[in-house]
């Protein structure tokens, strides 16, 4: 009985030790499950955060191409109409011109030629003079049909009409430009912003598997600590109830033994022997007295 007790508590202590050990994996594991699920939320929170921006950026852009379009279309029905009264000046420069000369357009043509040529050529001191003076000539006419252009109200309006068409043209086409580049920046921010959010939610996923990896671990680890502590008590019931048992055979046996040392007191006294004290303690706990 006693060895068998003594094997009892030793598997009875193995199995409490394996718990013990269980029971501490499984609280390494649950902590390192709340720093994966801190993180994974963490990371989604960033990337909540950054996919609003590149949709405000997104939305920005987008304002900004509508932009565009609206400047593109207004550019380029001021550009028609530059065109038309391109042609509209042209003629009426021509219905104007004075009839002993050439239009001004072939005037500064030739101005530019003698001017590269003046500039690209090697020319004697009497060649370079000539040169200057046909510039000269040529300027002069061409100041003198200017002039007659500025005097002459119809040409005068027309060239007006044609200036502030082109100054609109050119505004709108600043704003297509300045538009689209804005545009252009706001895209690049949200394609940015879009790409920081693919990557931190990659991070994202990655803790997520690392969470459940080590929930399922720590739950492994539970369940073992839990069958453990299950044989630990099945041992403790055992013990108890081999130790109650034993305690009553001892019980029994020690009334056994006492029984018999009554009797062999009890039959001193019926012989006439004087009894002590403690005799007759011993009698009277057996039930002769």
């Amino acid at each position: 009985m006693t060895e068998l007790l003594e094997e009892l508590e030793q598997k009875r202590q193995l199995h409490n030790v394996e718990a013990e050990k269980h029971r501490k994996v499984r609280d390494e594991l649950n902590e390192k499950t709340r720093e994966w699920v801190e993180k994974r939320d963490s990371l989604n929170a960033k990337v909540r955060e950054l996919v609003d921006q590149a949709a405000k950026h997104r939305e920005a852009r987008d304002q900004l191409n509508v932009k565009v379009r609206e400047a593109k279309e207004e550019r380029d029905k001021w550009n028609k109409l530059v065109n038309e009264l391109n042609e509209k000046v042209t003629k009426i420069k021509k219905e104007n011109l004075p009839k002993n000369g050439p239009p001004v357009s072939k005037l500064k043509k030739e101005l530019k030629n003698l001017e590269f040529k003046q500039m690209t050529s090697v020319l004697t001191k009497e060649k370079e003079q000539e040169l200057i003076d046909q510039m000269g000539q040529l300027q002069a006419q061409i100041k003198e049909r200017e002039k007659a252009y500025d005097q002459n109200e119809e040409v005068k309006s027309a060239i007006k009409e044609l200036r502030e068409a082109k100054e609109k043209a050119e505004g709108y086409h600043h704003d297509v430009s300045d538009c689209a580049e804005k545009a252009q920046a706001e895209h690049d921010a949200m394609i940015e912003l879009y790409e920081q959010a693919d990557s931190l939610r990659k991070e994202a996923d990655a803790a997520q598997e690392s969470f459940i990896a080590n929930k399922l671990n720590a739950d492994e680890e539970h369940k073992k600590h839990i069958e453990n502590i299950r044989q630990v008590h099945d041992y403790d019931k055992i013990i108890a109830g081999m130790r109650q048992k034993a305690r009553k055979a001892k019980k029994k046996d020690d009334e056994a033994s006492a029984k018999e040392e009554a009797e062999k007191i009890f039959d001193r006294f019926k012989a006439g022997e004087k009894l002590s004290t403690e005799d007759l303690m011993a009698l009277q706990k057996s039930g002769y007295l």
